[in-house]
């Protein structure tokens, strides 16, 4: 996950953190742990003269300093599963620029107001989501442009409505996907429609079970204007140079039925507008 907030965010906040899991009270230590061997100055220097191009590595205390928690914070992390796993070496655990991205994400979300359950859940949703290259397939989209995000941006772009449920009905959707410590929105035309539903305050669940509706009813109009137009005569070329005949089609038919339901709505009693709202 991408950088969150500073250091002394980090500290404020995570004592609360765990006080709301346990209710106020102390909460109960996780297992000790023995010491994490030291692997003597040579091994240290390794790690910070190694290729620029590789990951910088952290012992546990290196990493909780870095992030601006304590080391029994980032243990209780690592036992929620908030953080993936540390490369093991022996009986020591090395820890990279992942790991400390995604514990200034935690600190940024905290900051934000989300509860370690709800970050628990967005990092579940993230870890097993779809790479981006796989959501892209062949090739980008040739008329949306991908737009990259941190999740605590994408969290401020919601509203705070960006749980690990909606999370995962998106990358389900194939609207995210995800790119190392990235978060990718597959459009931006998407995004900004979705992010200005919410601000209408239309819950993103339900512009997310909209958008599957949406997504069955293009589907079949676009397998319906490739059957019309990829006659025996015809290639994939002119499908494309057509392609802006189909989209004008939809959208004049779009605006006139939008045209009808709106005359409906006028000119149906108040008790009926009432109920065919429900039903819509």
């Amino acid at each position: 996950m991408a950088e969150g907030s500073g250091k002394r965010g980090a500290r404020t906040r995570e004592g609360g953190a765990e006080t709301r899991k346990h209710g106020g009270n102390r909460p109960e230590a996780p297992p000790r742990e023995a010491p994490e061997p030291d692997p003597g100055p040579a091994a240290g220097a390794a790690r910070s003269t190694a290729d620029p191009g590789r990951h910088r590595e952290y012992r546990m205390e290196e990493l909780a300093e870095e992030a601006g928690i304590t080391v029994r914070t980032l243990r209780f992390y690592r036992e929620r599963k908030l953080i993936p796993p540390p490369r093991r070496e022996g009986r020591i655990a090395w820890y990279d620029d992942t790991h400390l991205a995604r514990l200034r994400t935690i600190s940024a979300l905290l900051e934000r107001g989300h509860t370690l359950n709800g970050i628990a859940e967005l990092a579940e949703a993230f870890d097993h989501g779809r790479d981006v290259g796989e959501l892209l397939g062949l090739g980008e989209p040739t008329e949306e442009t991908p737009v990259r995000l941190s999740p605590e941006e994408l969290a401020d772009v919601f509203a705070g409505q960006a749980t690990g449920e909606n999370l995962a009905a998106a990358l389900d959707l194939g609207y995210l996907g995800t790119d190392g410590g990235e978060i990718v929105h597959i459009s931006r035309r998407l995004l900004d429609v979705s992010a200005a539903l919410v601000r209408e305050g239309i819950p993103l669940a339900d512009v997310l079970t909209a958008a599957r509706r949406v997504r069955e009813h293009t589907e079949a109009l676009a397998e319906l204007f490739t059957a019309l137009v990829l006659t025996e005569d015809r290639t994939p070329e002119d499908l494309q140079r057509l392609r802006p005949l189909a989209k004008n089609v939809v959208e004049a038919e779009l605006s006139m039925a939008l045209d009808r339901r709106l005359r409906e709505h006028r000119d149906a009693p108040p008790r009926e507008r009432g109920e065919a709202a429900q039903s819509s």
